[in-house]
């Protein structure tokens, strides 16, 4: 079994932020499998899909942000699930909206979701970041993040999640270098971020 974890707030009020668009990616995913119904398990929301011979458990912590790792930590121990085989979908503010990059362990690069998936279950699982560009200033990246996406992104969100899902054999095959070259195809978006002029990169 492998493990779709999306990071995100609980509540109405987060619904629609850059911050939960981990959760946004994981609820595309379930409805294009035809995942069972989400229910409470794992201190989130979780359902169960099959794509092919790959049996998928998809999860929405419903702690906040910040502690996501404790709902992931529960259901990969439950299930056996080696970090390998956990795909971890969350924001990346050094990403231009609508790039995507895949990636496998390392830091947290100041992502206390992140930081809080590596206390429980160690650095090795896989992270599918999802660029959502930076407000140019550190001291606004909080509210940034927070906010709720803009109409004019719907032009980049609503393919990627569409090529996310269309893609997504590619990553249950393990070949995330792929995966990340297909979702890139099928809804490619412009490397910098009119906002910075950092490059897009890691």
């Amino acid at each position: 079994m492998l493990l779709l974890a999306g990071l995100g707030n609980p509540g109405e009020r987060y619904a629609r932020t850059r911050h939960n668009v981990g959760w946004v990616a994981v609820e595309a995913i379930a409805r294009s499998i035809g995942a069972s119904p989400w229910r409470a398990r794992f201190q989130g929301l979780a359902c169960e899909g099959a794509v092919g011979e790959h049996r998928v458990l998809l999860l929405k912590p419903q702690q906040f942000y910040n502690e996501s790792g404790r709902s992931i930590g529960e259901a990969a121990k439950f299930f056996k699930i080696a970090p390998t085989d956990i795909i971890v979908f969350h924001d990346e503010i050094d990403l231009a909206p609508g790039r995507f990059r895949m990636k496998t362990g390392g830091g947290a690069a100041g992502n206390n979701g992140i930081r809080s998936t590596i206390a429980a279950i160690g650095p090795d699982f896989r992270r599918a970041r999802i660029g959502v560009g930076h407000p140019g200033d550190k001291e606004l990246v909080q509210g940034h993040v927070l906010s709720d996406f803009h109409k004019v992104d719907r032009d980049w969100l609503n393919p990627m999640l569409d090529a996310l899902c269309d893609a997504l054999p590619f990553a249950l095959d393990g070949d995330d270098e792929r995966y990340q070259a297909e979702v890139l195809r099928l809804a490619p978006a412009v490397k910098s971020d009119p906002r910075r002029s950092l490059r897009d990169g890691d």
